[in-house]
């Protein structure tokens, strides 16, 4: 069975597509930016602050839905340029201090609304 999940505390989707949705148990984040859910602008700065808002985001649609930081299995990392990497890494490392998911990391030509990251992510209960 499937499970829309939505909360106001993360941004709203900015097409046909679910925050997230849930199934068998498992949890499945589409891709978030670095939108402030309160203003609904992109947040200020560069890729660390970027990096930051979209795992704030991520962290609102995973409570909403019951998981937690510790329930994510895979996360996928999209750069505007890969040499933003290890500032992503190290505010990402700091959601993940122990356990961390699976994840991929890749550069591509353009993002959403001309921002430097989107991180999609899968969850399961333990």
């Amino acid at each position: 069975m499937k499970k829309i999940i939505a909360t106001e505390k993360a941004p709203k989707a900015i097409g046909p597509y679910s925050q997230a949705v849930e199934a068998n148990g498992m949890l499945f984040i589409s891709g978030q930016l670095p939108v402030d859910p309160a203003t609904g602008t992109i947040v200020e700065g560069g890729i660390a602050e970027q990096t930051d808002m979209v795992l704030k985001n991520i962290g609102a649609i995973l409570e909403a839905a019951g998981y937690s930081y510790d329930d994510v299995i895979k996360s996928t990392v999209l750069l505007d340029n890969m040499d933003n990497f290890k500032a992503m890494n190290e505010v990402y490392g700091k959601y993940y201090q122990s356990e961390p998911p699976a994840r991929a990391a890749y550069q591509v030509v353009k993002l959403p609304l001309g921002v430097m990251v989107e991180i999609e992510t899968i969850a399961a209960k333990r």
